[in-house]
């Protein structure tokens, strides 16, 4: 079994604090994702698994065995590095034999776990050239075929698609996931990149500030963010926030936004309670509501300024109150600059949080949310 186990994880850089109090399950043959801005602790968690960088306290159990102090040699990994870190000196070959060569590996064994890494690479014709007579993406090719010709059971790759192009990104993304799932790896992958993270990941870890903030398979991080920082950096308009206010009316709760009264669904009666007459963030996803041209009792009426022809989509920009709101559209809905509109909130899609730390009113536990 290749489980990973992280327990209370603690590194500072003097009084930098890169992960703070970590802990996290990787199970067998999992595709994990750490999803974060610069400096939130992701490479430096991926670097203590792997070894180059020793925790200040805490854990790290890899098949059932405490490595927090091996070396990487003792470890049971490969690792993909974000610069390649392939040699220049030595040919495609060389390069992807290096690990195998380290551990000793008989030359006919070796041959043939090379042969094999760099057809599944797609580079077999290229194992006499040397990288620079090669493209970036080929590169990458090499560095992730060296992994895979070691035949670790655990790969770690810090983002490896980075210096590549748009397309070129697009293509390895989709290869990268066939590739690992087909060899039944299990996999940690570092990234900044939240539709790598959301096309690739069965499970992605949201990190910030050292912390993870939610742990989970990628639709319910962008159906179910349990802050408003989750929300905001996942999803491409990131997830609109609006200020509204809490109403008692009648037996219940509504929350006005403008001249609106959203219904918030019934398990969140409880939550509001305490907010009666106080500002919520109300958060939904710019795909998620329903505009109209029609003029509705249950939608609110915005005008828009500004209109983004996308192709497979427009993207609108309009103002509800002081707040600025995106809304996702079909092609087909044809909308000018000026034209009023009417926009419906579907109760399953609206999202209420606490508008001074950002957390979901009824959001779970963290233990819930890391489980």
């Amino acid at each position: 079994m290749t489980e990973i186990l992280i327990q209370n994880a603690v590194k500072r850089f003097g009084k930098f604090v890169a992960i703070d109090d970590v802990s996290l399950t990787v199970q067998e043959r999992e595709f994990l994702v750490l999803l974060g801005p610069s400096g939130c602790g992701k490479t430096t968690l991926l670097r203590a698994i792997a070894g180059l960088g020793m925790l200040d306290s805490g854990r790290v159990v890899i098949d059932g065995r405490d490595v927090t102090y091996l070396p990487p040699r003792e470890r049971g990994i490969s690792m993909v590095f974000q610069n390649y870190a392939i040699f220049p000196h030595m040919t495609v070959f060389d390069n992807i034999a290096f690990g195998l060569k380290m551990k000793k590996t008989p030359k006919p064994q070796l041959t043939e776990r090379v042969q094999n890494a760099a057809k599944l690479l797609h580079i077999e014709s290229m194992l006499e050239r040397y990288p620079s007579q090669m493209s970036g993406g080929q590169r990458q090719r090499i560095a992730v075929a060296r992994a895979i010709a070691v035949e670790s059971p655990i790969i770690l790759m810090d983002e490896p698609l980075s210096n590549l192009d748009a397309l070129l990104r697009l293509e390895m993304r989709a290869e990268l996931k066939t590739l690992l799932s087909k060899l039944g790896v299990t996999t940690v992958y570092v990234t900044h990149d939240q539709i790598e993270a959301m096309s690739m990941g069965d499970r992605i870890a949201v990190m910030r500030a050292g912390k993870i903030l939610q742990l989970d398979q990628p639709t319910r991080v962008y159906d179910h963010p349990v802050s408003q920082f989750v929300g905001g950096f996942i999803g491409t308009p990131p997830m609109n926030f609006l200020h509204g206010q809490v109403q008692k009316n009648g037996a219940g709760y509504r929350v006005k936004l403008g001249d609106y009264h959203l219904k918030p669904p019934a398990d969140l009666e409880a939550a509001l309670t305490a907010w009666d007459g106080k500002s919520v963030l109300v958060g939904i996803r710019a795909e998620a509501m329903e505009p109209t041209k029609s003029p509705s009792p249950d939608a609110v009426q915005v005008n828009v300024d500004v209109v983004e022809m996308l192709g497979a989509q427009n993207l609108l920009t309009a103002r509800i109150g002081d707040d600025t709101i995106k809304v996702s559209t079909s092609p087909d809905f044809q909308v000018a600059v000026g034209d009023a509109i009417w926009l419906r909130f579907p109760e399953n899609k609206v999202r209420y949080m606490n508008p001074e730390d950002g957390q979901v009113l009824n959001a779970p536990s963290l233990e819930k949310v890391l489980a």
